[in-house]
């Protein structure tokens, strides 16, 4: 019981941080509240159309990953990116060897052998999943990755 509570209070503060689409529309109700049917409904599916503030694209995809700024003589613009995170699969590797014992029952003796130890080898990859831009508070550009 010791070790459980404080894993179930970890668990519980984990939980608590995390941001879902109605966690969103619950921390941005009154903007939400304004915003028609139609936009309603595609800010819950997370989806964006040009033209939708930073706060829409907020409740659509939350906080994102990245900001990028592009400050040019006429403009400025304000990109934020979302990361897609996967672990590819690199196949196994000897992570050492580990020490067997055998029995040989012709001479009726044990025998030390060495067998390598294999562990599969996963590597992480971080993709640019979409990248929203902005120019004077509304959206311009969206770029989507495809699969």
């Amino acid at each position: 019981m010791k070790i459980f509570l404080p894993l179930l209070l970890l668990a519980a503060l984990l939980l608590a941080g995390c941001s879902t689409i109605d966690s969103r529309i619950k921390e941005k109700a009154s903007a939400f509240a304004g915003y028609d049917a139609a936009t309603q409904a595609k800010l819950r599916q997370g989806l964006v159309e040009i033209d939708y503030t930073p706060e829409q694209v907020y409740i659509a995809l939350g906080q994102p990953d990245s900001i990028r700024e592009r400050v040019s003589a006429k403009e400025r613009e304000l990109t934020w990116i979302y990361f897609s995170y996967h672990s590819d699969y690199q196949g196994t590797a000897v992570a050492g060897y580990r020490r067997l014992i055998g029995y040989d029952p012709v001479s009726r003796r044990n025998y030390v052998y060495w067998e390598p130890a294999l562990v599969d080898v996963y590597r992480g990859r971080i993709d640019e999943r979409i990248c929203i831009t902005f120019r004077d508070g509304r959206v311009v550009v969206i770029e989507q990755a495809q699969d």
